[in-house]
């Protein structure tokens, strides 16, 4: 029987796989750092094994007859060649045949963002893969941006007028599971995006909408910092933040592809529709 392991399983995206999976005929595996804590998070039916990207000792026994990887990088990890690759190469030794790792949007033509440089290294081991290259993640509104929303009634980044093509995990989840299951997406890249680009202020107006309060968009550059700063994010952390919604502000990512809606044969979830499935985590109680 086909065996996956799903790595970032206690994440947003990984949950959500192995969610999906469990309806599949496959063996499903979550690679964590604690199987116990992880049991509290996804559940006694989920079989979790030990695995630890800077414990190469934790290979070995993660990857015996696994067929498929789902790859996700750990955001504290940056260092590809050394804290990556080890174990890329474990799984090739261990027979690994597909890897299915969730990338970002614009991967392939910036060299220097860890994605970008774990694809390449992926390709060069000559392990079929499928990159999953995502656009920002509708659900970052409910973790790290949820308390000023909740609290204050404040969207605070420092994303300007730009536009955004946001993407909801579900929909990632549901073509990672796609290209997982189905052989023909071995070779291939896919740009997931939703089927609309916004600006914050556009999406504060839904929020207003659908919370009943008003919600602003603030996009001080010099706030989010000090915000982020006080709220115990570390410097290295808030810089790719920075980075990443300066790339929004440039009209960066705006880009809108087909690619979610021909996987998933319909449309992708909107802004509108997360927010209001969502709607109890900024609401208070």
């Amino acid at each position: 029987m086909l065996k996956i392991l799903v790595m970032g399983a206690t994440g947003n995206v990984g949950r959500e796989v192995l969610r999906l999976l469990l309806s599949h005929n496959c063996n499903v595996c979550a690679a964590v750092r604690n199987p116990d804590t992880a049991k509290d998070i996804l559940g006694s039916n989920i079989e979790c094994v030990r695995f630890d990207f800077t414990n190469p000792d934790t290979f070995a026994n993660a990857f015996v007859r696994v067929n498929k990887l789902f790859l996700v990088r750990p955001p504290a990890l940056a260092n590809i060649r050394k804290e990556i690759a080890p174990a890329l190469d474990a799984a090739k030794l261990a027979g690994v045949k597909h890897i299915v790792f969730l990338s970002i949007l614009g991967a392939e033509s910036n060299p220097f963002v860890p994605h970008s440089q774990i694809e390449n290294y992926i390709q060069k081991l000559g392990i079929k893969a499928t990159f999953l290259r995502c656009s920002f993640f509708m659900q970052n509104l409910n973790t790290t941006h949820r308390e000023d929303i909740k609290t204050r009634g404040e969207l605070l980044l420092p994303a300007g007028n730009g536009k955004t093509s946001f993407i909801d995990i579900r929909d990632i989840a549901a073509v990672a599971v796609r290209t997982l299951i189905e052989d023909r997406h071995q070779g291939k890249a896919y740009t997931l995006t939703g089927s609309e680009a916004l600006t914050y202020y556009e999406v504060a107006d839904i929020f207003t909408s659908v919370l009943g309060k008003p919600i602003r968009y603030n996009p001080s550059l010099l706030k989010f910092i000090r915000k982020m700063r006080s709220s115990g994010f570390a410097i290295d952390f808030i810089l790719v933040m920075v980075a990443i919604y300066t790339t929004a502000r440039l009209g960066l990512a705006s880009k809108i592809t087909s690619d979610t809606e021909q996987l998933l044969d319909r449309l992708p979830l909107t802004i509108r529709q997360y927010i209001e499935d969502y709607q109890q985590f900024w609401l208070s109680s």
